[in-house]
């Protein structure tokens, strides 16, 4: 065998070992992570399951004031809007975009139905921090449906921060790191709309990748999934939880939500 081909040979292995590395490997030989493989299958939530376990009531306890809602993504495909409305729901988020090189298939009809059917929308982001910066994931996200208007009708948008789909839990950051990406993401996103967005995030992920970080909860709104009776403990920082997504297995669409507060308080939030 001639030595150019016995060269060839191991670069070629040399490279296919590069590109089955996980993110953290990857970026230690200077190499990008790999593109998602599936991002259709990632929705607020789509890891929580897996990491965390939990009961989901089809109906938890009833509050004195609250109001129900949905999350959605492209997995639900097709969403039949005035069926959820009929059976109560007020309020959808909508996927909008994962990392910077994903939008939803179905943000359209999932997005613009919520609305043309009565109810208040948001839309939200699948954040892929291992993939590039908080501001660029942010300008994405506002340039593909996660912006905002003062029609009274639309929510600000939400940072989906949870475990890792595609490698390390904490996406290969350190604590202090992904602080410092999340800043970046709510600075812009404040600097592109003018409202502070809310994140979505699980009290055991917050405390395994931020160190239980506390600088966030008197600006940016929580929504905290626990699919249980209650939300339970709330991560470092918030007092109070806005939004409550309470199970993963309800009618219709999988994902329902509760806001903590009256359909007033809910508009308010949209007013800004």
């Amino acid at each position: 065998m001639s030595r150019t081909r016995t060269a060839a040979i191991a670069l070629f292995a040399l490279l296919a070992l590069l590109l089955t590395l996980p993110g953290t490997a990857r970026a230690s030989a200077g190499l990008a992570p790999p593109r998602p493989a599936h991002p259709e299958r990632d929705w607020m939530g789509s890891t929580i399951r897996a990491h965390e376990g939990g009961r989901s009531p089809n109906s938890p306890p009833p509050v004195a004031a609250s109001v129900e809602g949905v999350d959605v993504s492209s997995h639900n495909g097709e969403v039949p809007w005035a069926t959820l409305w009929k059976s109560g729901v007020r309020f959808a988020y909508t996927k909008a975009t994962e990392g910077t090189g994903y939008t939803n298939p179905y943000f359209a009809q999932q997005y613009d139905g919520s609305y043309d059917v009565g109810m208040i929308r948001g839309a939200y982001h699948f954040a892929l921090p291992d993939h590039s910066s908080g501001a660029a994931q942010a300008n994405y996200f506002v340039d593909h449906g996660g912006g905002w208007s003062g029609d009274g009708r639309t929510l600000p948008g939400v940072l989906d921060m949870e475990y890792n789909p595609y490698g390390s839990t904490c996406y290969g950051k350190s604590a202090s790191a992904l602080v410092s990406w999340m800043r970046d993401f709510f600075t812009t996103y404040r600097e592109r709309t003018g409202r502070d967005a809310v994140i979505y995030t699980s009290t055991t992920w917050w405390r395994q990748c931020t160190g239980d970080n506390g600088s966030f909860g008197s600006v940016d709104p929580l929504w905290i999934p626990r699919y249980g009776s209650s939300p339970g403990t709330l991560p470092n920082g918030w007092d109070f939880h806005t939004f409550w997504q309470y199970t993963d297995t309800g009618p219709t669409v999988g994902d329902h939500d509760r806001f903590n507060g009256s359909m007033t308080r809910l508009r308010a939030l949209a007013d800004g």
